[in-house]
């Protein structure tokens, strides 16, 4: 009779049910991850067509219909044409900005602002209207161009901010330090936010551009501009040590 050796150890078998759960759960993490992963990917194409489209579309539908029967080639196909508003707009557009380039078309535009100053609250909607797109067409290649940091509400929380302009006019003599003009920008809905004049000692100028910056606020911070990675410092007296603790244990 073979019995065995008491120094020869046992074979061991892993339970069958721990491996199918082990399978199960990794196969429930890949579906998981392809899953997001194909969400990040999807719903920006997906959000940028239907807005663009719905834009489209809601400038044709108040466009189009003003169009003569006799000039509209809607009329006269079996089916519509997308965009035929927003190119309408934009021929009108540029036709009336090239007008008001002469003499004739400042003329006109001036004797239709001598008739709505005549108006006593659409002169004031006019006016404020006016003075916001002259001041964006006038500073477009120059607003937003710089990122800062604040302290924001308070001493020792920060906030990203949008530099637009030096403070100017009444507000800069009321203030006694130089001051800049920043948009403070809301989460995650970027275009609401707050006008702060802050001190220009205050304000902490950042390397990362405009869009990063934009990144950073819609994503309540978990897209984060890239960084250049940094070399760490080694001290040589630390790998010493290691090397010397690591061949003692070795050694034992």
């Amino acid at each position: 009779m073979i019995t065995p050796k008491k120094d020869q150890p046992e074979l061991t078998q892993a339970p069958v049910g721990r491996s199918s759960r082990t399978h199960r759960h990794s196969f429930f993490r890949w579906v998981r991850s392809s899953f997001l992963t194909g969400l990040v990917i999807a719903a920006p194409i997906w959000i940028t067509i239907y807005v663009t489209l719905a834009f489209i579309s809601f400038i044709d539908d108040f466009v189009t219909p003003l169009i003569p029967s006799q000039y509209n080639p809607e009329s006269y196909l079996p089916f519509s044409i997308p965009g035929l508003g927003v190119l309408i707009v934009f021929v009108l557009l540029t036709l009336l900005g090239a007008l008001t380039a002469n003499l004739f078309g400042r003329s006109v535009i001036g004797f239709g602002e001598q008739l709505v100053d005549r108006m006593p609250v659409v002169r004031n909607i006019y006016n404020a209207l006016k003075q916001i797109f002259e001041t964006v067409a006038s500073q477009s290649e120059s607003s937003f161009q710089e990122v800062g940091l604040i302290e924001y509400p308070r001493k020792g929380l920060y906030a990203i901010c949008f530099i637009t302009a030096s403070t100017g006019g009444e507000i800069k003599s009321k203030i006694d330090e130089d001051s800049v003009s920043v948009f403070l920008p809301t989460t995650p809905n970027p275009t609401s936010g707050f006008l702060l004049f802050v001190p220009r000692a205050d304000l902490q100028l950042l390397d990362m551009t405009v869009e990063e910056a934009a990144k950073l606020v819609i994503s309540a911070g978990l897209v984060e501009p890239n960084q250049p990675q940094r070399v760490p410092n080694i001290n040589p007296e630390a790998v010493k040590l290691k090397a010397s603790t690591q061949e003692k244990a070795a050694a034992g």
